[in-house]
């Protein structure tokens, strides 16, 4: 248990880490706010499954940079192109899609961002994890137990959430090669709106409520 608590804690750690740098990224080219990835809340777990696999796979044997460097490329090409592939087929929708870069595989992977997120991958295994790894190893076991608990609890209900909305709403989306994160998004917040219990409780007690499907301030 002690064990699952360390790493589950450091899923969600890299998870909003991964969900911060999506966010920061598209403010950096678009100039406005957008809640990335597929899940409700402030997370993308893609980034916290690759980043723990990426130190499963290396290991303490970190001697060699470029071994690092390259593994860690592996595990990213090969997690994002599945995730991209199961994505699609369950949801027939792309949250992000690279066919107008060079050296692109069918759109799900390129070499354009394949090479920044290995450089970061090694960043992290060298410089930020063990950092990371160390806090988490500060906290109280048994604070660490309650917290492990509580995001565990959301992390399954935004996830069960998540899935019902979108299998809700999958029949509206585009079958389009494109990036429809956006899209989809506005499509999730507009359900919620019109068919959640608890946004229509919250919109008779504050009648000025209003979720920001578009993410600007």
């Amino acid at each position: 248990m002690k064990y699952f608590c360390i790493y589950f804690l450091l899923f969600i750690i890299y998870s909003f880490l991964g969900w911060l740098l999506e966010v920061v990224n598209i403010y950096i080219t678009s100039k406005k706010l957008v809640n990335r990835g597929f899940l409700i809340g402030p997370i993308c777990p893609i980034y916290g499954y690759g980043v723990l696999a990426i130190i499963f796979l290396i290991g303490p044997d970190t001697h060699d940079f470029i071994s690092v460097f390259l593994k860690s490329i592996l595990v990213c090409a090969i997690l994002e192109y599945f995730t991209s592939y199961l994505m699609e087929k369950i949801f027939k929708a792309r949250w992000w899609d690279y066919s107008k870069n060079k050296f692109n595989i069918n759109g799900r992977i390129c070499l354009e961002t394949m090479i920044p997120f290995g450089l970061l991958a090694t960043l992290i295994v060298y410089i930020i994890h063990p950092m990371i790894k160390k806090l988490v190893l500060l906290i109280n076991p048994m604070v660490r137990l309650i917290l492990t608990i509580i995001l565990l609890v959301i992390y399954i209900v935004d996830n069960i959430i998540s899935f019902n909305v979108m299998n809700k709403i999958r029949k509206e989306i585009k079958k389009e090669r494109k990036d429809a994160t956006e899209d989809i998004r506005e499509k999730v917040i507009k359900w919620l709106e019109e068919n959640s219990v608890f946004y229509r409780h919250i919109k008779n007690a504050y009648p000025k409520f209003k979720i920001n499907s578009k993410g600007n301030k």
